[in-house]
């Protein structure tokens, strides 16, 4: 578990992309949220209950089948689906995609809870914000909480989400990942995937070391990538 005063923080790696999954909450009451349960629904059900957890909801970066169940080539994988059969809670999806998380997992609008960019949730004592990071998909977000912030794929340690997939966009990853580096500096960031040399680093260090948080302008970067 990472440390900081007062919140559950737990970075769980898990399945055959480098998946991270997150638990998110309140040391005092023992609530939580689950921040792209995918993979082995079991195992995470198992660490929750084994540390008295209540789990409050699940949190979605994205839609893509990775990181909430679903399709996945010839692959079915485990996720928000298989976790609302053990667990009654809402998924928290960014308003712009709640309609691709449907079709993914084959849970309901009713499930799901649509949020915008600055948007809220409290957990116990604390606060989860959103923050709208399109590029890698249209509704790609991130959960800013404390000095934490949980960037799914729009932001790794030594890298950022891909922009060649369908609804991917170049100018708006250019942008987010900007807003990002705006962050304090101190701010620690849990990315979706193992990629790095690292699993978790600080804003300034991914600056220092991250090629793609260096781009000084929108034009520089769509060369970069050949855009």
């Amino acid at each position: 578990m990472l440390q900081q005063d007062g919140l559950i923080l737990e970075q769980i790696q898990i399945g055959p992309m480098d998946n991270f999954t997150y638990l998110l909450g309140c040391k005092r009451t023992r609530e939580v949220v689950i921040v792209d349960p995918a993979w082995d629904i079991e195992s995470l059900v198992r660490i929750i209950n084994e540390k008295d957890y209540t789990l409050k909801a699940a949190l979605v970066t994205h839609y893509h089948p990775d990181h909430c169940g679903g399709s996945f080539g010839k692959r079915n994988v485990q996720g928000v689906a298989e976790l609302m059969e053990q667990h009654l809670i809402k998924v928290y999806s960014n308003k712009l995609e709640a309609d691709g998380l449907k079709k993914v997992t084959g849970i309901s609008e009713t499930d799901i809870v649509k949020v915008a960019s600055g948007d809220t949730l409290k957990v116990g004592d604390i606060e989860i914000q959103f923050l709208h990071t399109p590029g890698h998909t249209p509704g790609s977000q991130c959960f800013k909480i404390k000095r934490t912030l949980v960037s799914g794929d729009t932001l790794f340690v030594n890298g950022c989400g891909r922009v060649d997939l369908p609804g991917s966009n170049v100018d708006e990853m250019y942008r987010s990942l900007q807003k990002l580096a705006s962050l304090p500096k101190n701010t620690l960031l849990l990315p979706g995937h193992n990629y790095g040399h690292i699993p978790h680093a600080t804003i300034e260090e991914t600056i220092q070391h991250n090629p793609y948080m260096r781009i000084s302008s929108l034009e520089n970067w769509r060369m970069m990538l050949n855009h």
